[in-house]
């Protein structure tokens, strides 16, 4: 491996640590980090998926707690007007990753063959869209009327896991996009978050899964530089998490999003007309 694949590595999984735990589209950033470090748009799409195992890894360690308490309701599973208790959240994290699989494998498929027939300043462009997009869902669910709803029913379920698949389009946040239907479906923020971050773990192995399956193995990495930034994702993302998410509930992230989908467009219209 050389310097500048140990070089990338870091930098990747630095950046992936600590943009999953905003809603700001951790996918879409770090594709855009690796098409400006020179990656192919296709790939960069592959990779950014990839590296979420590290930050899942992270995720399933801060949340320990909650996954075991899943895992036990599993077998009492029962239909939606049983959803109470640890019931809720178990079957809340099976019918919500289906749905996700459902919605995101099509779009896969569909935003690796869009992503390897564009150029770099116009794929740059497309993510900064898309985080525009993003920061519209988040502005709009700030004006909803909090509720005290905790217990994910069967439609949250179905809901949470379609817009969830949309977040494998980069610049798609997934976080964002799942909080915020959570909000506008009158959930309390700390809940929200939660209930978003503990669906982020069965959703990033499997879209890590995918990416391999499609790319018959690593994509554009050496295993040597999968390691490397597999593990400053996972390090970098337990060390962040607590005080990220504290973060989360204080700045409008609406307006981050507009910012960096706006500097997005504009950087992707100079790179189409310098290249």
């Amino acid at each position: 491996m050389t310097l500048s694949d140990l070089g990338i590595a870091v930098v990747a999984g630095t950046v992936q640590g600590i943009v999953e735990w905003l809603p700001v589209s951790s996918q879409g950033n770090l594709s855009l980090v690796l098409t400006l470090l020179g990656t192919d748009p296709a790939v960069a799409v592959q990779l950014a998926l990839f590296l979420q195992v590290g930050t899942t890894l992270s995720a399933a360690t801060y949340y320990r707690h909650e996954i075991q308490t899943a895992l036990n309701a599993v077998p009492g599973w029962r239909p939606r007007n049983a959803y109470e208790g640890d019931n809720a959240i178990a079957s809340y994290v099976v019918i919500a990753s289906f749905m996700t699989g459902v919605v995101g494998i099509p779009l896969y498929i569909f935003a690796v063959d869009l992503a390897g027939q564009l150029t770099g300043g116009v794929f740059i462009a497309v993510i900064g869209l898309l985080l525009l997009a993003t920061g519209v869902l988040q502005f709009a669910s700030e004006s909803v009327s909090m509720g005290g709803q905790t217990a994910p029913t069967l439609t949250d379920s179905l809901l949470v896991g379609a817009v969830q698949g949309l977040a494998i389009l980069p610049g798609i946040s997934r976080s964002g996009m799942t909080t915020s239907v959570f909000l506008f479906r009158s959930y309390e923020p700390p809940a929200a978050f939660r209930l978003s971050f503990l669906l982020s773990i069965p959703a990033s192995l499997g879209a890590a899964v995918l990416t391999l399956l499609s790319a018959g193995g690593l994509p554009g990495i050496s295993p040597t530089a999968a390691v490397v930034a597999l593990s400053v994702s996972a390090i970098v993302g337990y060390l962040t998490i607590d005080a990220l998410m504290r973060v989360v509930e204080r700045v409008p992230f609406w307006a981050v999003c507009f910012g960096l989908g706006g500097l997005a467009i504009v950087g992707g219209g100079v790179v189409s007309i310098v290249v």
